[in-house]
Parts: structure tokens; C-alpha cells; sequence
């Protein structure tokens, strides 16, 4: 298990190596495939989770099948800690974007480690003030920008956390379907691909199977304003 991966999470940031080493000792390593579903909204929870390599998407569905993406994470996130201080069922169903490893730690352990250690009660709630906070931030995005600026800004996140920078641009290796970036900005595939279009003939960006080349952050973030 990489321990550099477990201390980008919120959980391993204010503890020390040799704390870290202990705590990532006790979590369990899981695998998936690409497309392959770890847990199910409404599933019962036990654990949170750590991505160690890959990405995964969080998603929930409306009761006529449409599905909305929550949020892309890759490796250093963290979810599932949710259900430790709010033991009902599963928020979100998460899948596999690409191939995926996991470390779990179960909430019984979780709570050992939490007393007499505010320092990973602190990062625990650091990490639910940061998700109520980009939950606020997107309510906002749906009723005051355009689908052009929610997608500017969904690549400019997605740029911050999983792009390369090269002579020609910062490569976004997103792993996403057309599908799957509309559901995350909350719009229709053709009205997010009729945006990227535009980006792209303005000299923005290049579009590439499931990734972007970022030309111009400049104007992109601009846009995302």
C-alpha cells in the first residue's frame, strides 16, 4: 500500500510517519476493474475509503434511470465517512472509471484511531466542510452559470487534479464518456458537446478520446468566472 497516496487523504495529513505506517497497517487493499461497482446507494456502510490508484465516479440516480455524477476522485481521496456519523444507507453508488485500488478502514476502527487523536477528528471534518462547501458551490453553478461556464469549470477541477502540463498545453487524462462529463456538469450530452466544440474552435482546447489538451487556462478560467 502506498503511504505517500494515503497522506494526500485528510485522514493521514496530521499524523505523523510513524502513525501513518500504523494506521495504513490496519486498512484492507481492494481492487476493481473499470466499470466494476464497489457499493450502491441505499447499500449499508461500514467502511470509508481511500483511492490508491485510479479514479472512480460517484453517482446517483433519479427514479426514472437518469444518473447525476457527484464528483470524480482519484488517488488521495477519500469517501464513505459519511455513514460514520450518519449510519443511514448509501448516499451515492461508486464505480470504477478506470482500473482502481482501495484501501477501507471499517468505522469501528476509525473510532479507536479518532479517540485521544483530535488531530484525525480535525481532518475528518475538514474533509466533510470541504464537501458541503463544493456541494454549496455547485448548487450556486446550476442556477447562476451557463452550461458553457459549468463545463469551463469542470475542466479547470478536473485539470487541477489530474493534468499533466507539456509543451502543448496541460493534458487532461479525465477517463470520462461524453455521457458521463455531462452528468457531472448536470446538463445534456449535446448541449456539453456543443460547448467543448466551441472551446476547441476558439483554440482552448483539443479534444481527445476521453481526455483535453488545455491550450489557454487563461480564457478557459475566464469562462468558468
Amino acid at each position: 500500500m502506498d503511504n505517500d497516496v494515503l497522506r494526500q487523504a485528510p485522514l493521514f495529513s496530521s499524523l505523523d510517519d510513524e502513525a501513518a505506517t500504523a494506521l495504513g497497517g490496519s486498512m484492507a487493499e481492494t481492487t476493481l476493474r473499470r466499470g466494476e461497482v464497489l457499493f450502491h446507494e441505499g447499500d449499508s456502510g461500514d467502511k470509508l475509503y481511500v483511492v490508491t490508484e485510479g479514479k472512480v465516479k460517484l453517482g446517483r440516480s433519479a427514479s426514472d434511470g437518469r444518473e447525476n455524477l457527484l464528483a470524480i476522485m482519484g488517488p488521495g481521496q477519500m469517501f464513505g465517512e459519511l455513514s460514520l456519523f450518519d449510519p443511514g444507507p448509501r448516499s451515492a453508488t461508486v464505480t470504477a472509471v478506470t482500473d482502481a485500488t482501495f484501501a477501507s478502514l471499517s468505522h469501528q476502527d476509525l473510532l479507536k484511531w479518532l479517540d485521544g487523536r483530535p488531530q484525525v477528528a480535525r481532518g475528518l471534518l475538514s474533509q466533510l466542510a470541504g464537501r458541503l462547501r463544493k456541494s454549496n458551490d455547485v448548487v450556486a453553478d446550476l442556477v447562476f452559470s451557463d452550461v458553457p461556464g459549468r463545463v469551463a469549470k469542470a475542466l479547470l477541477d478536473l485539470a487541477d487534479r489530474f493534468g499533466r502540463t507539456a509543451d502543448d498545453g496541460v493534458h487532461v487524462h479525465h477517463d470520462l464518456t461524453q455521457e458521463e462529463l455531462a452528468q457531472l456538469v448536470g446538463a445534456s450530452r449535446e448541449t456539453v458537446n456543443k460547448a467543448l466544440a466551441d472551446f476547441a474552435s476558439r483554440g482552448w482546447l483539443r479534444l481527445e478520446p476521453r481526455s483535453v489538451v488545455i491550450m489557454d487556462l487563461e480564457r478557459l478560467s475566464r469562462r468558468a468566472r
